[in-house]
């Protein structure tokens, strides 16, 4: 049978995946919710006085971070939607740093960016053949990935970057700036209203600021990957196919559907995209490669992903998370993650009176006896131990998933082993 090629043979009914179940939340509930927290947030700030919550370099400064997380998170996205579970995000990204940072400080830091890409592909494409050819476990092969990724860069490092100048063993030489840009005028006036410490208003206003001052070209490029993945997966057929591979590869191969084909693409393109990820961090966030500079990052980013239940648009509220409280640790980390034990106990408060609401009453005693817990933790308390600073992210990680777990629905097909033509 031939691969469906009209667009009445895509919507046939047998090929279209199954939906995510559950409600979804609508657009004005949604923007409603985000009021709620950023109000909440600048109660906070108000209590606390730290400022630095929600100002304009704090927020400017999680974009950036974000933004490597989040390219993980899509290729994650791209993998498990075609039903291959991509744990050698990590490694991918460690790919993309030094490939991205090789090419970077010898042809200019956007040759880079496409050489890392590249990087990324070739890690995507040896997980494609292990998991998908040779039908391998798919955590097994992404572990295997992961550690080869290392070894290969540790062992590349000195050879590469040794006899230049700034270079050495586990550091390339400088690169030349990307280039970043401001909005000028919109800029200082968000700032200046950010300066001003109004109540909510001067939130807002710095999370925009951080929107529009000192981004970078290749920040643009990295969330518009975001709706352009959404409207390829969601809108095409292509995507469709792609989507139906993670669904049902069976059903997809008996409408025509080359199932390897689409397995193999998928995964190549997720590792492009976490090389993306990781030649932004070698170029963009730190202007050379540095080892261990991932530091976690894939994992995160495959977290991000879950937590946006396998959707592009929760994935970017999740790398956004991930990449404030990872900033924390760049601003006024100590005092900030104190003032956030002020809000986690508030926002506990709030999920105790909603589970409450809903008559879930031994959920919502216990919610309230971990909020007054850490209540107490931010009462008795004038600042936070830099190592907990440093692991708030990965908290805020672990808590994030275990709160949204119930909602969660993956591809049916996801990291299940599929040989052609099983289905006859």
């Amino acid at each position: 049978m031939t691969a469906p090629t009209t667009a009445t043979d895509v919507n046939q009914p047998s090929l279209q995946p199954a939906a995510p179940t559950g409600r979804r939340m609508s657009w004005p509930v949604l923007l409603l919710v985000v009021a709620g927290a950023l109000a909440l947030v600048s109660i906070v700030r108000i209590i606390t006085g730290a400022d630095g919550i929600t100002n304009v370099s704090q927020m400017s400064t999680a974009l950036q971070l974000a933004v490597p997380i989040g390219l993980a998170g899509l290729g994650g996205l791209w993998a498990e939607r075609a039903g291959v579970v991509n744990i050698g995000l990590e490694g991918m990204l460690i790919l993309g740093t030094w490939f991205g940072a090789w090419a970077g400080f010898q042809w200019g830091p956007w040759t880079g960016v496409l050489v890392g890409i590249i990087g990324g592909c070739l890690g995507g494409l040896l997980h494609a053949v292990v998991t998908v050819t040779f039908r391998v476990n798919h955590i097994v092969s992404g572990v295997a990935i992961n550690i080869l990724a290392l070894g290969a860069t540790r062992y590349l490092a000195p050879l590469a970057f040794e006899g230049h100048q700034g270079g050495s063993a586990k550091q390339s030489p400088a690169i030349e700036p990307l280039g970043h840009f401001t909005v000028p005028g919109l800029s200082d006036a968000l700032r200046d209203l950010n300066a001003k410490g109004w109540f909510f208003v001067s939130d807002i206003a710095g999370l925009l600021g951080g929107l529009v001052t000192n981004v970078s070209w290749l920040t643009l490029i990295a969330v518009a990957l975001i709706p352009a993945t959404w409207w390829i997966l969601w809108r095409t057929a292509f995507g469709l196919r792609l989507r139906s591979c993670g669904e049902n590869p069976v059903a997809a191969e008996s409408l025509g559907v080359n199932v390897y084909k689409y397995k193999y693409l998928a995964v190549i393109i997720s590792g492009g995209l976490a090389g993306l990820g990781g030649a932004f961090l070698s170029i963009v966030a730190n202007p050379f490669y540095l080892e261990g500079q991932v530091s976690g990052r894939g994992y995160i980013g495959l977290a991000a992903m879950i937590f946006g239940n396998w959707m592009p648009g929760g994935l970017a509220i999740g790398a956004g998370l991930f990449g404030y409280t990872d900033s924390l640790n760049l601003r006024g980390g100590s005092t900030n993650v104190h003032a956030l034990l002020l809000l986690g106990a508030l926002l506990l408060l709030v999920g105790a009176i909603w589970l409450a609401v809903r008559k879930k009453y031994v959920h919502a005693v216990v919610t309230l006896l971990v909020g007054a817990l850490v209540f107490a933790w931010y009462a008795g308390t004038n600042e936070v131990p830099n190592q907990v600073v440093a692991a708030t992210p990965y908290v805020i990680t672990l808590v994030v998933l275990a709160l949204s777990a119930q909602r969660l629905r993956m591809p049916k097909a996801d990291g299940l082993p599929y040989r052609k033509g099983q289905g006859g």
